[in-house]
């Protein structure tokens, strides 16, 4: 018995809202195994599927509910309109995180003139999508990108090697490279972990059994990183700096006044992501 396309794509809606997953899966993971876009498969609705595509629909779908992220499943997510590979050891790039890429490109070009040289350093780079997307959007970067996981920067320079961005690559902890080799950056990016330890209990399941916690969790009330980088900044950041963080949601005025605390002469906002949810936080020195 064939299946066609359209038949698929109901079966795959109703099973997955059936189990309280989202139905975009369906059409996510038919596109990766046709190896085709949303168009494409649009177009295509009357078309059957092979027999062994078919198997392999179904197979992804239920392993998706079972509990594992899809990303991981078909092994990437698109990030500022690139491909980017993820596996179990990196975050899966959210879109809301785009709008951070945005803002620091928006801010560099209201701070710097086109012609200067600046220095950034992504920290906590997990897939490198924000460090690439930077380097690929802004050629004034020299981009420099920090994890403490070998695990993670190897998923990360082979995003690097794919999309040809020149991107340096560092295995320590935060700042303290930059801090040891007393060396000064321009920018600092990061979107660190942030969730409390209580609030992962929470989790779904999709997220807390399957991306990784070191990624996730920043201390009990969510803030120790954004207070590490309170004390390091100072002794990294040159003269004229930018610093831009992604944050929790509630957590917006919490590290804002962390960054003002350490740096009480700067302009310091946040902004708030297309969601209405404060997420992102600027200071400018």
């Amino acid at each position: 018995m064939t299946t066609k396309i359209y038949e698929a794509l109901k079966w795959a809606s109703s099973f997955l809202q059936k189990h309280g997953r989202d139905e975009n899966v369906g059409e996510i993971t038919l596109q990766h195994i046709l190896d085709c876009n949303r168009t494409q498969l649009l177009m295509n609705m009357r078309e059957e599927l092979l027999e062994n595509q078919w198997i392999q629909f179904q197979d992804m779908l239920t392993k998706h509910i079972e509990g594992q992220p899809i990303q991981y499943l078909i092994g990437y997510e698109y990030f500022y309109g690139r491909k980017f590979f993820v596996n179990e050891e990196v975050l899966i790039p959210r879109p809301e995180t785009e709008e951070l890429v945005e803002g620091v490109l928006h801010r560099i070009n209201q701070l710097w003139e086109k012609t200067e040289k600046l220095e950034l350093v992504d920290v906590g780079t997990g897939s490198g999508a924000i460090a690439i997307s930077l380097a690929l959007e802004n050629n004034q970067l020299m981009v420099h990108t920090v994890d403490i996981a070998e695990e993670s920067i190897k998923v990360a320079k082979q995003n690097a090697q794919e999309l040809h961005a020149n991107v340096n690559f560092i295995h320590n902890d935060l700042l303290n490279y930059f801090i040891e080799e007393n060396k000064k950056v321009d920018i600092v990016v990061s979107n660190p972990p942030y969730i409390p330890h209580e609030d992962w209990l929470q989790l779904d399941d999709v997220v807390k059994d399957h991306e990784p916690y070191r990624a996730l969790v920043g201390g009990e009330d969510g803030l120790d990183f954004y207070r590490r980088f309170a004390q390091d900044l100072p002794k990294v950041l040159r003269e004229k700096a930018l610093v831009a963080f992604e944050v929790g949601v509630g957590q917006g005025e919490p590290v804002a006044s962390i960054l003002k605390s350490a740096f009480p002469t700067s302009d310091v906002e946040v902004v708030f992501d297309i969601n209405g949810k404060d997420r992102m936080v600027y200071m400018m020195k």
